[in-house]
């Protein structure tokens, strides 16, 4: 048995309202770092609040260790939730933030002294516990939130965006820090965020969520290199993937997907699936770094279309190419752009290994 299991999980918030959390089924390992990723409102936060127990429970069950803690209050769950708005008392010390749920706990002071230093010195803030959050900045004020959830040696840590606050550069080392202090503390933790590049660089698995469901559960790379939905490949990704709506057609070589402004052979290893969309509509999705540019005439066995480059953006390591084909925006990642310049006529060509297709009405993945 996982160590968090989430078993048909509901919510609403009026008795014939929608399911803001639709029938969720997710089993966590003990120490893992779960991501729950995706748009606002598609029921992250609701998730996790639930788990604590600051949100009642509209169906389902909540596993943890082998037993159901719905009738448990949250300060009896084991868990310790880290807040985007860092939610520390501005009239106490850091020294007294950290230690408030102890005392709570009615431990004893000697005993509370020691948890504190040591849960400030996981947190890198040991020599700040006197000060008030007025005199800190957001990042030190994050880690006292952080130490406050670390000191009571929770079962499971829930991260609420807790990182949304901070500018760009801090948001990168605090980063390294909570993962830092997740492996330290062998902890279970889920950490919710709408931002990829978090979600990405933090999570052992990521749970993609939309409207309520979800959509992918896997690490990472599976998820960006393997993605299962239309939605998941939308939104991982930096740029994201690019989307083209075809029509499946056979030939003599095989199967084609055409519209009115590209020409794909779909490669051999891809004809069994695709051939259940013969005469139908499917998505063609490709990511920015497997379009390759040829000059233009110079067209390989997975020739996309021909176009023109209309901006290109310098990213130091790489540059982002963009160019427009039927009214959408294409673009496109490479790290060797030539002599390429505005205007340039190229051929557009996939790698056949990483082309995928989706179905338009359900979104999944064709396989």
């Amino acid at each position: 048995m996982s160590y968090l299991e989430l078993r048909n999980l509901q919510k609403r918030y009026t008795k014939d309202g929608p399911l803001i959390v639709n029938n969720m089924n997710l089993s966590i390992e003990k120490g893992e770092f779960i991501v729950f990723l995706g748009p606002s409102g598609c029921g992250k936060t609701t998730t996790i609040r639930m788990i604590s127990g600051l949100e009642d429970v509209s169906g389902g069950d909540i596993i943890v260790d082998g037993e159901s803690i719905l009738q448990k209050k949250p300060r009896d769950r084991g868990v310790s939730m880290i807040f985007q708005s860092y939610a520390i008392w501005p009239h106490m010390t850091a020294f007294d933030n950290i230690a408030y749920p102890l005392k709570l706990q009615k431990i004893a002071k000697d005993e509370i002294k020691k948890r504190v230093e040591a849960a400030a010195q996981a947190a890198g803030i040991e020599m700040l516990l006197k000060r008030y959050p007025s005199q800190m900045s957001g990042g030190q004020r994050q880690r006292v939130a952080v130490a406050r959830a670390v000191v009571v040696n929770p079962k499971i840590f829930l991260m609420d965006e807790p990182l949304s606050n901070l500018d760009a550069k801090l948001r990168v080392s605090m980063r390294s820090e909570l993962k830092r202090i997740h492996l330290m503390e062998n902890s279970t933790t889920i950490f919710v965020t709408h931002d990829q590049a978090e979600a990405m660089s933090l999570a052992d698995r990521i749970v993609i969520m939309y409207q309520g469901k979800i959509e992918q559960i896997g690490t990472p790379m599976e998820i960006y290199s393997d993605s299962a939905t239309l939605f998941a490949a939308s939104f991982i990704g930096t740029p994201p993937a690019n989307f083209f709506e075809t029509r499946i057609e056979k030939t003599e070589e095989g199967y084609t997907a055409v519209n009115e402004h590209v020409h794909y052979r779909i490669p051999a290893p891809l004809h069994a699936a695709i051939a259940s969309r013969e005469g139908k509509n499917a998505v063609l999705g490709i990511r920015p770094e497997f379009i390759e540019l040829s000059p233009r005439g110079e067209k390989a066995a997975g020739c996309l279309c021909d176009s023109s480059i209309d901006f290109i953006e310098p990213q130091g390591n790489h540059s982002i190419l963009i160019t427009h084909i039927g009214g959408a925006e294409i673009k496109i990642v490479s790290s060797d752009p030539m002599n390429i310049t505005v205007n340039t006529r190229v051929s557009l060509n996939i790698r056949d290994e990483h082309v995928m297709f989706f179905d338009p009405d359900t979104g999944i993945r064709i396989r």
